[in-house]
Formats: structure tokens, C-alpha cells, sequence
């Protein structure tokens, strides 16, 4: 009985010094990076015998036993994941249950359409397009968006994300942050500006953003369409005509086009248009919010990217001779 119980023992030892080795012994990489990709519902075995597969493990059932003793089994993450080292059976383990997935990332814009931002989820092969199909107003219902139109909702901003994350999962993201930041620039905004909601300040900062050529004079030309609202005056700003000529539009604005009758002519219609007609940025935001101090009513572009601005028609007339013809 005593040889019976310490042969017992030294093959219990054996097994353990085994099982030690083999948890934390590196598996040799059968390629740097080595990338692989688990599938939602995979299986510790199936996880196994790919790894098996692909040169990375002599054996199968020793890393599903360790999952197992390691209560792991059952908390495999989906994702594409890449290893540029040997890593030993435990660090692929705790790899694998926590999720270490390849990251990607997305930039959207200042200054884009909903058309645009579209357009670059759609293009990008690392995200699952389940959007393709969906028309505007189904995607902000699938993000739970409380608006009834996409435009100017998604916050400019570089997303990361796990290669195979769905285009719903980043507009969501997009259109929160949005919501967040709006809410604080609104929360500590500048007394007595004509804006009701933060909604009309979003669709002003979309103004701004697509009318500021430089930085400098982002500030001011937010000025300017508040002294306008101030004091019922037409905003008369471009960019809210061609955007509402939509595909029409060659690139060439003419006189016909200002006066074409669309929700979004500022030229005929007084107030604000009444959606956004871009991503404003953060810094769009808060030069809308926080505006210049300025008696300025007018501005024109002097060619450098830059305005001229002016507080009397004749002083802007005289700006638009010297800049513009």
C-alpha cells in the first residue's frame, strides 16, 4: 500500500510539473503576426483544433482542458485577433476570454454629410455593413436616435473599434457623443443668444462649420448670424442653398439658384434652415455658443481662406468689389 500510495504521488507531481510546463511553455508562432479569427459561438474545441490546424499547437485537447480547469470555456469573445509574439496556452487563453481583438479605426469629418459619413462606413472593410440596406430614418430608429433627420447628428471624431464591429454599433457611438458634447456647450453657452433649443445651436454650428475657412475667424462669423437672427435679418449663407439643391447642384452657384425656393434658402427664408447641413466639430459648437462680440452684419471671403467683415452694407459692398471682382 505505501509503494501503491507514493506511486500515486509521483505520477500526481509528474502530472502537475506537466500541466505546469505546458501552461506557461510559449507556443511557437507558425507565422508573425500570426492573425486568426473567432467566430461568434465558437467552441473551446473548435477554437482548439484551428490553432492545431494552423501549426500553433501540437495537440487539441490539452489547451481545452486548461480552459476548462480555468472556468474559461464559456467566455470566448468573437473578433479578429493577431499575436506578434510566442505566447504561452494561458496568455492565448486570457487573450481569447478578455476580448484583446485587432483594433480599427474610422475618422469621421468636420464639415461631412450623413451622405458622406454613408459612404466611408461603407467603404471600410473591417466594419459589417448592416446599414447597407437601411434607409436614413431606420438607422437612427435601429440607434435609438429621437430625430427625424440624420444630418449633423454624428460627432467629428477618430473611432475605434474591433474589426467586424457592426456600422450601427458606430454611428450609435457617434450620434451619443454627439448628444453629450451638444448638451454640455449648451449647459454653459453665453446669455441672450436668439437659439431656443440645443438643436437650433447644432444646426447654426453646421452654418459655421461649413462657412469658416480659417480658425481665427470661426468666432466671428458666428457673430455675424447671431447679430442677423438678432435682428430678423436673412441669413443669406450659401452653403445652406446648395445644400438644399442637393444632386442639382454643378458647383457653380448662380443667381437663379439663390433664388430657388427650398427649405434650406436663407436667401428667402428667414430664421435658421431646419436641419443641420454638416458634422459641425467641437470648435464649430463653441463659436456658436460662444460667439465674438462683434457689431459686424456682413463678411466675405478674401480668397486666403479668410473673411472680411463688416458692420454697414456699403462698407461690405466696397469688401466685395475689392475681394471678389
Amino acid at each position: 500500500m505505501r509503494r501503491l500510495a507514493i506511486l500515486l504521488i509521483a505520477l500526481v507531481l509528474l502530472a502537475t510539473t506537466g500541466l505546469g510546463y505546458y501552461v506557461h511553455h510559449p507556443l511557437a508562432l507558425p507565422a508573425t503576426p500570426f492573425e486568426f479569427e473567432l467566430k461568434q459561438g465558437s467552441s473551446l474545441k473548435s477554437v482548439a483544433r484551428e490553432m492545431k490546424q494552423a501549426g500553433l499547437m501540437g495537440q487539441a485537447w490539452p489547451f481545452v482542458w486548461l480552459g476548462r480547469l480555468h472556468g474559461s470555456s464559456g467566455q470566448l469573445k468573437a473578433g479578429q485577433y493577431s499575436l506578434d509574439r510566442d505566447v504561452s496556452p494561458m496568455e492565448l487563453l486570457q487573450i481569447i476570454t478578455r476580448g484583446e481583438v485587432i483594433q480599427s479605426q474610422i475618422s469621421i469629418i468636420e464639415g461631412w454629410a450623413f451622405k458622406q459619413l454613408r459612404a466611408a462606413l461603407n467603404a471600410n472593410p473591417d466594419i459589417a455593413h448592416d446599414t447597407l440596406n437601411l434607409t436614413d430614418t431606420e438607422i437612427l430608429q435601429r440607434i435609438g436616435a429621437t430625430e427625424s433627420h440624420p444630418e449633423g447628428l454624428f460627432f467629428p471624431d477618430t473611432y475605434k473599434f474591433a474589426a467586424g464591429s457592426s456600422d450601427l454599433a458606430i454611428l450609435r457611438s457617434a450620434y451619443q457623443t454627439m448628444q453629450q458634447r451638444l448638451q454640455e456647450t449648451w449647459a454653459t453657452r453665453a446669455p441672450d443668444l436668439p437659439l431656443q433649443a440645443p438643436y437650433q445651436a447644432l444646426i447654426l454650428a453646421s452654418i459655421v462649420e461649413k462657412e469658416t475657412g480659417t480658425a481665427d475667424d470661426r468666432a466671428m462669423i458666428a457673430g455675424v448670424f447671431m447679430n442677423r437672427l438678432r435682428r430678423g435679418m436673412l441669413l443669406q449663407t450659401d452653403p445652406t442653398v446648395i445644400y438644399g439643391l442637393g444632386e442639382t447642384f454643378d458647383g457653380n452657384l448662380r443667381k437663379r439658384d439663390l433664388l430657388a425656393d427650398t427649405a434650406y434658402n436663407t436667401y428667402i427664408r428667414a430664421g435658421l434652415p431646419p436641419t443641420p447641413i454638416a458634422l459641425p466639430g467641437m470648435a464649430a459648437l463653441q463659436a456658436t455658443l460662444h460667439p465674438a462680440q462683434t457689431d459686424a452684419l456682413y463678411f466675405v471671403a478674401r480668397g486666403d481662406g479668410s473673411s472680411h467683415f463688416s458692420s454697414s452694407l456699403t462698407e461690405h459692398n466696397r469688401a466685395v468689389n475689392q475681394y471678389q471682382k
